[in-house]
């Protein structure tokens, strides 16, 4: 065994390094991954301290500023960049002139929120169903598996639109996690059911089951653990894209709805302004962007740091 793989294995005083702290230290020593943690960080204090933010400002997410805005330009907001100044350090919305800062980190709570909540649910279901699956198989599998078939052979996004445009307005959160999980567990669930089929025929599976350990204790000591690299890097995957499904439907008109801010929205009303306040669509839209890319880069580099400890 070479001397690099050993210091991979073990810290500065010998000591065996856990899976955990190898994957950080892959991770520390990649500039994208280091990239993508420190704006994701910016973003998250932004969404945790959005009230703060607006303490500091003077202006909440949905205060009006007249005195930002020009009615004589149709509602253009004064100054350069959309309005950029020592009181909006990001501009204003045109016509209203709500400030774009605030509303963006309002924004992002709701984007979060509503991704990481998605991204709980379907992990749940995904792993529950795709061990069942794959741990019983027979008729269980054969249930489970044609259900995740037929949630997987609708066009999701087609679906949610339907779905979200005839139900009331209520609490869209709420709705968007529930329709968001509803057609995204199966995809995480037919991965799990493949791994589990793989490991419980493996040798310390048997082993487990000729000492007499009992199902529950094959699952969650034997199955589990080794199922826990895939899904790290599934979810770290799944919650950008949620966060841009989030977007889409806020976007149509269907998710999150007025006064609740979501970047989505922001763009949306942003469309009729591109060509005479620009600014007012690149804040949000770099905003998405940005956290959407930082996260796919990092559950990249997740993954490729979990396949290298499975390699080694």
């Amino acid at each position: 065994m070479s001397t690099a793989t050993l210091d991979a294995r073990t810290g500065a005083d010998g000591a065996p390094v856990t899976e955990g702290r190898r994957i950080a230290r892959a991770l520390l020593r990649d500039r994208g991954a280091v990239l993508s943690t420190a704006f994701l960080a910016l973003v998250v204090l932004m969404a945790l301290g959005a009230p703060l933010i607006s303490a500091i400002t003077g202006h909440g997410p949905n205060d009006f500023d007249p005195a930002a805005i020009d009615t004589d330009l149709g509602g253009l907001p004064r100054g350069a960049w959309g309005g950029v100044s020592a009181d909006h350090l990001l501009g204003v919305e045109p016509q209203n002139g709500r400030d774009i800062l605030a509303r963006v980190a309002y924004g992002a709570r709701v984007s979060f929120l509503i991704a990481i909540s998605a991204t709980v649910l379907t992990t749940l279901l995904g792993v529950v169903f795709g061990m069942l699956a794959g741990f019983y198989q027979g008729w269980v599998d054969q249930v489970i598996s044609r259900v995740m078939d037929f949630l997987m052979a609708f066009p999701s996004l087609i679906f949610m639109i339907a779905i979200l445009s005839s139900l009331p307005a209520g609490n869209r959160s709420v709705l968007l996690v529930v329709v968001i999980t509803v057609f995204g567990w199966p995809y995480l669930a037919r991965v799990v059911r493949g791994q589990t089929l793989t490991l419980v025929n493996r040798e310390f599976v048997e082993a487990a089951r000729a000492s007499g350990a009992s199902t529950a204790k094959i699952v969650f000591r034997e199955i589990l653990p080794n199922l826990r690299n895939s899904l790290i890097v599934l979810t770290t995957l799944a919650v950008p894209g949620y966060i841009g499904t989030e977007a889409g439907l806020s976007f149509l008109g269907v998710g999150v709805t007025p006064p609740t801010p979501s970047w989505g929205q922001m763009i949306s009303s942003a469309v009729g302004w591109y060509a005479t306040d620009p600014m007012y669509f690149a804040v949000p839209g770099l905003f998405l962007f940005l956290t959407v890319l930082s996260l796919t880069v990092l559950g990249d580099r997740v993954r490729a740091a979990a396949d290298a400890g499975e390699a080694s």
